[in-house]
């Protein structure tokens, strides 16, 4: 099945068995969300920084979008970690990437290399999102 079941809820101790390359690879995948979330805020309040980058992008208002940006890197990389609605947070997580490649290339136009403020980094790891997400609709595919 393909929808969202009972099951998608419910942690299960084989999801974090580190001798399965998917389990290990959906786990980093997650966790490499929580910086992304983390770095929208400082100063114990939102990034002024950040805001003004998503200001500069087009995202209106910018605090608001810069919430809801922490809020989908903050959910996605839990729900990756623990396995839950793994292929549905994947791709929410990919979404995200794909919004942030949007923002830097409307800032700063082509730029592929991430430390020079490129987009390397989030297609990177958007690609190994989308790979989590569709190994998990593949495996509930071959389930039934």
């Amino acid at each position: 099945m393909l929808g969202i079941t009972k099951e998608d809820f419910t942690i299960r101790a084989k999801n974090f068995d580190l001798t399965q390359p998917w389990n290990l690879l959906r786990i980093i995948t997650g966790a490499f969300m929580f910086p992304h979330a983390a770095s929208k805020f400082a100063a114990g309040g939102l990034s002024a920084g950040t805001v003004g980058f998503f200001a500069k992008a087009g995202f209106q208002p910018p605090e608001a979008w810069v919430i809801l940006a922490a809020l989908v890197e903050a959910g996605t990389g839990l729900a990756l970690v623990l396995a839950l609605c793994t292929r549905f947070a994947a791709l929410g997580a990919a979404s995200a990437l794909a919004i942030a490649v949007y923002a830097l290339h409307s800032i700063k136009g082509f730029g592929w290399l991430w430390n020079m403020g490129g987009y390397e980094y989030p297609i990177f790891w958007g690609l190994t999102c989308i790979a989590v997400a569709l190994n998990e609709f593949n495996i509930r595919r071959a389930q039934g």
